[in-house]
């Protein structure tokens, strides 16, 4: 199947989608569009703006996605990314925490369609880059396909020709964010009407998608797909993705062959003070179904945490791997 207008994402995901796994993650598809997890404005304007913002060379395409809902901070906040070479900016209205809605940003935000306006104005008068929302289908008492179809429609006038787009409702009250990724129905239908009824808009599909087949089936549907936690979990799934939806070959010919490509960047990364289960602890669902792959993963667990722990682990379990799988 040749889809090669259509977009394929990596969802922002907290303490996941951070830049090791980036990396990680474009060994195994140079077409995928990839997301940081949510960084706050406070956090860049107060904090450590270069470890927020910094990304390498390999990653791209990425896009950053913010956290806020004050218009003059998030402007703020998009010059930097694109002064630190951003493909994009997103902004967060879908994300049910307590954390999250105390600052007044998250699916709340679903409720001020004309305060997002402002931020969506406020950010592409400030830089070039594409600003984009994700968000849900609702919120609590918001029951109607014509709420949905209001806030998409407020926010598309200020200037956001994309919409990344949650197929559930997000309950603020009584659901925990894991609950809210889980429980509330998903609707695809109600996704698939905002792209009939605003066929100028960009309308990107995410919830519940697990195969690149879904993928296949929304496509028929929508602009894109948005994988998260099916992708972190079962990363070589991703290993497909640019022969099966974009025409474009591979780079990963095996699992072995991905490790072995992380190697330098492990090297790299730990001469400048990284930890080496910070990265492992991303790669060890690779391996899921075939053969070592328990070994794989018992011998990173147990070894990758230890103090000085260097390259030779992870080359440890590559041999590993290779011994069982040759």
């Amino acid at each position: 199947m040749e889809v090669l207008n259509k977009r394929f994402s990596i969802a922002p995901m907290m303490d996941w989608s951070d830049r090791h796994c980036r990396y990680f993650w474009r060994l195994l598809t140079r077409q995928a569009l990839l997301y940081t997890e949510m960084v706050t404005t406070g956090a860049l304007i107060h904090g450590d703006r270069d470890r927020f913002l910094h990304v390498h060379a390999a990653e791209h395409p990425v896009a950053l996605q913010l956290g806020g809902s004050d218009p003059a901070d998030l402007a703020r906040c998009s010059v930097w990314a694109q002064e630190w070479g951003y493909e994009e900016v997103n902004i967060n209205c879908g994300c049910p925490s307590d954390r999250v809605q105390s600052g007044r940003f998250g699916a709340c935000l679903m409720a001020e369609p004309a305060l997002v306006a402002d931020c969506v104005k406020a950010m592409r008068d400030s830089c070039a880059l594409p600003i984009t929302v994700k968000h849900r289908i609702g919120i609590d008492d918001m029951e109607s396909y014509e709420q949905l179809a209001e806030f998409v429609e407020t926010v598309a006038a200020a200037g956001c020709s994309t919409f990344i787009v949650h197929a559930r409702k997000a309950w603020l009250k009584g659901l925990s964010p894991k609950e809210n990724r889980e429980i509330p129905p998903l609707n695809y239908p109600w996704v698939y009407q905002l792209k009939r009824d605003y066929p100028q808009l960009d309308i990107i599909i995410n919830g519940g998608i697990t195969t690149l087949k879904h993928c296949e089936a929304h496509l028929q549907q929508v602009d894109g797909v948005m994988l998260g936690r099916a992708a972190y979990r079962n990363p070589w799934l991703l290993a497909e993705v640019d022969s099966l939806l974009f025409n474009r070959e591979n780079p990963a010919d095996s699992r072995i062959a991905v490790l072995q490509q992380l190697l330098p960047y492990t090297e790299a990364q730990l001469r400048d003070g990284a930890q080496l289960n910070h990265i492992t602890r991303h790669i060890l669902g690779l391996c899921q179904g075939i053969p070592g792959a328990r070994q794989f993963r018992r011998y990173l667990s147990e070894n990758a945490h230890k103090s000085g722990a260097g390259t030779e682990v992870l080359e440890q379990a590559i041999a590993l791997l290779a011994n069982t799988t040759a």
